[in-house]
């Protein structure tokens, strides 16, 4: 539904083929790595609501305090790899009728 209301193509990834979604399979990799398996040594969760919030915490750290060696970030976090390249996305916005390179804040078009 989300997908719909904000126009955007949803694609698969062939089976079997994690190759050809890369950059997800190294996430769930270092999920799995640095976040599950050392959450789940260290305590026994009663509630999913509770796995959650150590989740969370992980992902706030993952997203803006360990830097990244991956494509685009060159040693910065994600955060900070997404805020300088902010600009990029507003400048690409499609609801703005294409390249727009004013740097005005965007107008989203109602959805169709």
């Amino acid at each position: 539904m989300y997908l719909a209301v904000e126009d955007i193509d949803h694609s698969r990834t062939k089976a079997n083929h994690p190759q050809t979604n890369g950059i997800c399979e190294r996430f769930h990799k270092t999920l799995q790595d640095e976040c599950y398996s050392l959450l789940f040594r260290k305590k026994l969760y009663r509630s999913l609501e509770e796995l959650q919030v150590d989740l969370d915490a992980w992902l706030e750290e993952y997203n803006r305090e360990r830097p990244h060696s991956g494509r685009y970030c060159y040693g910065k976090t994600p955060w900070e790899t997404f805020q300088q390249s902010r600009h990029l996305a507003l400048e690409k916005d499609l609801s703005r009728g294409g390249d727009q390179s004013d740097n005005t804040t965007p107008q989203h078009s109602a959805v169709r």
